[in-house]
């Protein structure tokens, strides 16, 4: 399946699927509407409900006729027409719930690729504004367990500053590259998939798995 990013706002991605006619998390519409460059519209498939995702659902909305709109539900997101939750099939689209970043955020799964929104990055991980440790360790926990080929977009280009924040605890050989990334890459080389390791533990000083995860989310946050 095709998948075309769409740089947003100063780091956003957005991103256009052709082939089934949906956005995922469009921050403004004006990009989105470049890329389209007249082709339908027919959904979009909001991660979680922070603006600088959904802030462009209202016009493109108002552009395309009856357009579908799909998120959690658990927050307020303008324009939403369809609430999802965990587990839900979406034509073949298997929707996860994954919070931590957020409540309401979701993973949206279809044909080997993973829409991750803010809850997972290339060597990084959201924020914890709404939820807790625990709470995010579980959900990367269940997107770790993704087969190996699968191909991660991400909601934010972070790369190079996960990539310092990582090399500064355990030395990676890896690129600061932008979305896709495969699993099998994100869970080798990703601190916050690997705070069960104990090499990734003992780098930190606690104890392997929520331990150690809350601890990397605390120096990240201030790195």
């Amino acid at each position: 399946m095709r998948v075309v990013p769409i740089p947003c706002l100063t780091d956003n991605y957005a991103y256009w699927l052709p082939e089934l006619g949906v956005v995922v998390d469009p921050s403004e519409a004006a990009p989105v509407l470049d890329v389209l460059g007249g082709a339908a519209l027919r959904a979009v498939w909001c991660t979680h409900h922070h603006h600088d995702h959904v802030g462009g659902v209202p016009a493109l909305a108002a552009r395309f006729g009856g357009l579908r709109v799909y998120g959690s539900g658990r927050r307020p997101i303008q324009g939403l027409t369809d609430a999802l939750g965990d587990g839900d099939r979406l034509d073949g689209v298997e929707v996860l719930s994954v919070p931590g970043h957020t409540l309401d955020a979701l993973t949206f799964v279809v044909d080997g690729e993973a829409f991750t929104g803010d809850t997972l990055f290339a060597m990084g991980c959201g924020r914890l504004f709404e939820g807790d440790a625990a709470q995010m360790w579980a959900s990367l926990q269940r997107l770790r367990a993704l087969p190996d080929t699968t191909r991660l977009w991400f909601g934010h280009d972070y790369a190079a500053r996960n990539l310092a924040f990582t090399g500064a605890i355990v030395p990676t050989g890896r690129a600061a590259t932008p979305p896709p990334v495969a699993m099998a890459l994100e869970r080798a080389t990703n601190l916050f998939l690997r705070a069960d390791d104990p090499t990734v533990a003992a780098a930190v000083g606690a104890a392997p798995g929520v331990e150690t995860f809350a601890a990397l989310r605390s120096r990240r946050d201030r790195f």
